[in-house]
C-alpha cells in the first residue's frame, strides 16, 4: 500500500484483519465525529430531535445523494440493508402462485426474509443457479433470465455477493426486468465504497445498501433507495409520527417520513455519513481501492497455486475489487480450519460456501498491507494440508 492507513483505524493491530466485508471499520477521526453527534444529542435532545433532526438528516443525505448520484428525497437512512430487503418485501404485495427470481449467490437473512413472506401468501422463491466459473456479464444475464416466467413479479439480486463476492451485471438487469415489467431491488450491501456506481444510471426499482461496511461509517448507517414512481408502494415497518402526514411535521415525503420516523433512536451513525465520504476523498480512495484489488488479486493467485485449484472468475477482471474467494478443496474442515487460523496466526478472515463449493473470502482494506498477505500464506502452508 503507497501510504498505509492503519494507525488511522481503531482495529486491534495484533488480529491480520481480512475481514472488512463482515461489518466494515470506522476510522478514528470519523468515529470522533460520530461521538460528536451523540453529545450534541444527549446535550439537548428536545432541540436535536424535536427541532433540528429533519434538517440534519436531510442536509446528510444531500450528501449521501451526491456520492451516489440520486435526488436525495429518494433515498432514507436505515439501520442496515437487510431492514432494507425486509422493508420492501413487505411492502411488494404478492398473491399465490406470483414468482420472486434471485439468484444462488444470495445473502442467507435475506434469502429467509423472501422465503417467509412467499410462503405466507402461497407465493415462490425461485433461486436460479449463477455457475462457477463466470466467464461475462452477458452468460450471467442470461443465466439468470432463464428463470423468467409470466409470474414472475420481482427479481432479487446482490450488486455483491456475500459468499463468493462476485459483482453481478445489476444495470443490465435492472433495464431488462423494467422492459418485462417486473420490478427489481437490488442488495448493494457490499457496493457502496467499494466500486463506484450510480443509482440513477443502475436504474433499480429498489436498492438499498449499508454506509457502515466499505463506505466506512460508523454501525448503523444504511439507506433505502427507491425511484419516485414505485415510492407509493413502501409501508412502514414501523408505524410511528412520520406516518401521520402532518404537513408541519416530517420531511415532507411519505417515502422518507415512514422509514425515517420509526420512534425514539439514535441517528448520530447517519449523520456521519458525509463524513466518512469526505475521508475517502481525502485519501484517494480510488488509489486505495486498486492498490487493494491488486493485494486480493496477488493473494487468491498464490492460494490457487497451494491449492491447485482454479478461481471462480478470471482474475484480471472487474468481477471482484477488494474482496474476492479463493477456492479451498471440497473436503476442507471450514470450522477447523477458521479456529487455526485465528487461535495460530491470529488471522481474521471469513470462510463460506456455495453448494459443494468451499471458499476463502478475502478482504484488503486501507490498513491491510504486504505483511498480512504474506502471513496468511504462510499459515495456509503449514495447515491447508491437515485440514482435508
Amino acid at each position: 500500500m503507497t501510504k498505509n492507513l492503519k494507525n488511522q483505524f481503531l482495529l486491534d493491530k495484533n488480529i491480520v484483519f481480512l475481514n472488512h466485508g463482515s461489518f466494515g471499520a470506522t476510522p478514528k477521526e470519523v468515529f470522533e465525529i460520530y461521538q460528536s453527534w451523540q453529545l450534541r444529542l444527549e446535550n439537548q435532545p428536545v432541540l436535536f430531535l424535536g427541532r433540528e433532526f429533519d434538517q440534519l438528516m436531510r442536509d446528510s443525505r444531500v450528501e449521501l445523494g451526491h456520492y451516489v448520484n440520486c435526488d436525495p428525497d429518494d433515498i432514507a437512512y436505515i439501520p442496515n440493508a437487510t431492514y432494507g430487503v425486509n422493508n420492501v418485501a413487505r411492502s411488494i404485495t404478492l398473491k399465490e402462485g406470483d414468482e420472486v427470481l434471485t439468484t444462488n449467490h444470495e445473502y442467507g437473512a435475506c434469502d429467509f426474509t423472501w422465503d417467509f413472506l412467499c410462503k405466507k401468501v402461497g407465493a415462490k422463491y425461485v433461486h436460479q443457479p449463477i455457475s462457477l466459473p463466470v466467464t461475462s456479464d452477458i452468460d450471467i444475464c442470461e443465466q439468470l433470465f432463464q428463470g423468467i416466467n409470466e409470474r414472475t413479479r420481482v427479481i432479487f439480486l446482490s450488486h455483491i455477493t456475500s459468499p463468493t463476492a462476485l459483482k453481478f451485471p445489476v444495470k443490465e438487469i435492472c433495464l431488462r426486468a423494467r422492459q418485462l415489467g417486473i420490478l427489481s431491488v437490488v442488495d448493494g450491501a457490499h457496493a457502496l465504497g467499494q466500486v463506484e456506481f450510480s443509482l440513477e444510471h443502475i436504474g433499480a426499482d429498489f436498492y438499498t445498501s449499508n454506509c457502515h461496511k466499505w463506505s466506512l461509517a460508523p454501525k448503523g448507517a444504511a439507506f433505502l433507495y427507491a425511484r419516485k414512481s414505485v415510492q407509493h408502494l413502501i409501508e412502514p415497518l414501523v408505524v410511528s409520527w412520520g406516518f401521520g402526514n402532518d404537513p408541519k411535521f416530517g420531511s415532507g415525503s411519505q417515502f422518507i417520513d415512514y422509514l425515517q420516523w420509526t420512534g425514539t433512536k439514535d441517528p448520530a451513525a447517519a449523520l456521519t455519513v458525509p463524513a466518512a465520504i469526505d475521508f475517502m476523498a481525502k485519501h484517494h480512495w480510488e488509489d486505495v481501492r486498486k492498490e487493494c484489488h491488486l493485494l486480493l488479486r496477488e493473494s487468491i493467485e498464490r492460494i490457487n497455486n497451494i491449492t491447485q485449484l482454479q478461481p471462480i472468475y478470471p482474475l484480471d477482471s472487474d468481477f471482484y475489487i477488494q474482496m474476492g474467494v479463493a477456492v479451498l478443496p471440497p473436503s476442507t474442515d471450514l470450522v477447523v480450519l477458521k479456529k487455526r487460523l485465528y487461535d495460530e496466526f491470529k488471522v481474521e478472515v471469513p470462510l463460506t460456501q456455495l453448494g459443494k463449493m468451499k471458499f476463502m473470502r478475502i478482504s484488503f482494506q486501507a490498513y491491510n498491507s504486504r505483511d498480512d498477505l504474506e502471513i496468511l500464506i504462510s499459515a495456509l502452508e503449514k495447515i491447508l494440508h491437515e485440514v482435508i
